[in-house]
């Protein structure tokens, strides 16, 4: 097979390789998919420095050295160089730092609980993951919905997340990051949609039988005009979400919607698991950080009670 040949072989399978990307993380509607998709290709970058000249010199020594080639200098006694220890340190040492810098101010900007900046009000989704389905509620709207999830573009929303039971894994891939949701725990994420569209929501960890069936449509309507036609279509719906109704979401799994939802319905499913022990934040600092504990406890327990009996 010919250089040109082989070349045409390659760049046809790399074609077709990247059109399979379309609908994941690059091809991403949201700016912090985009900025996800360009740290990857970025990291890549840095570490194809090293890989492509490790692959090119390995084939390169092995048809410079080979058997046939006898009248090569031959030093049996070399160990050393210098400049070569340079090199194959340096680079890698360098790439490293540039990784390193990288990853921390990424690690920062890209924080799925800080609220992004410069985009306005968030429009807040509080978000159940069951067996084996999604249950989106929208405390400000007072609606509900099973495996659907709207919201307008160009609007960001703050998901507060937690679980039934299973632990499984919230993921829109071309909106951004995926989180983990948790029975009795709180995760938060905060995503937008830069374009109106219909995005592909999946679970990204296997959590039982219905895993594969855990997918919703997350849609982004053109204007927020459009979404609140939306909300006032479900609110016309007779059936009601409260804790009675919410047992029986374990025989429902096409897309439902609710026109009313209990209030603190979701704060109740958190708090299944920790019913004795009150009202709590997740996120604040302890009472006892500063103090110390024994002169922290005895304000701590009362605020507990306090709390309680609220």
């Amino acid at each position: 097979m010919s250089i040109r040949n082989l070349f045409k072989l390659t760049f046809t399978t790399i074609v077709l390789m990247l059109a399979g990307c379309s609908g994941g993380v690059l091809d991403p509607k949201g700016q912090v998919g985009v900025d996800e998709k360009n740290l990857i290709i970025l990291c890549t970058i840095l570490m194809l420095i090293v890989v492509i000249p490790v692959i090119v010199l390995t084939l390169y020594f092995a048809w410079k050295y080979r058997a046939s080639r006898d009248f090569e200098i031959y030093t049996p006694k070399w160990a050393h160089s210098t400049k070569i220890e340079a090199l194959v340190w340096s680079v890698p040492v360098l790439i490293i730092i540039a990784l390193g810098v990288i990853t921390w101010r990424s690690t920062q900007a890209l924080d799925p609980y800080a609220p992004l900046e410069g985009k306005g009000e968030h429009l807040t989704v509080e978000v159940v993951s069951l067996d084996w389905k999604w249950l989106f509620i929208y405390p400000e709207q007072g609606i509900a919905t099973v495996n659907e999830l709207v919201f307008p573009a160009n609007k960001p929303i703050a998901f507060k997340i937690t679980s039934e039971n299973a632990m499984n894994s919230f993921f829109i891939p071309q909106l951004g990051s995926q989180i983990y949701s948790m029975a009795g725990m709180e995760t938060k994420l905060h995503l937008i949609a830069n374009e109106p569209g219909t995005f592909k929501g999946i679970s990204s960890n296997y959590s039982g039988a219905g895993f594969s069936g855990m997918k919703f449509d997350a849609i982004a309507t053109p204007t927020e005009a459009d979404f609140d036609d939306w909300v006032q279509k479900v609110k016309q719906e007779d059936t009601v979400l409260t804790s009675g109704t919410y047992k029986e979401l374990a025989e429902h799994h096409p897309v439902t919607y609710y026109g009313d939802v209990s209030d603190g319905l979701f704060h109740e499913i958190l708090m299944k698991y920790m019913k004795d022990h009150g009202s709590m934040d997740f996120y604040s600092k302890p009472n006892n950080a500063a103090t110390g504990m024994k002169k922290a406890m005895p304000d701590m327990h009362k605020g507990h009670h306090e709390e309680v009996n609220e």
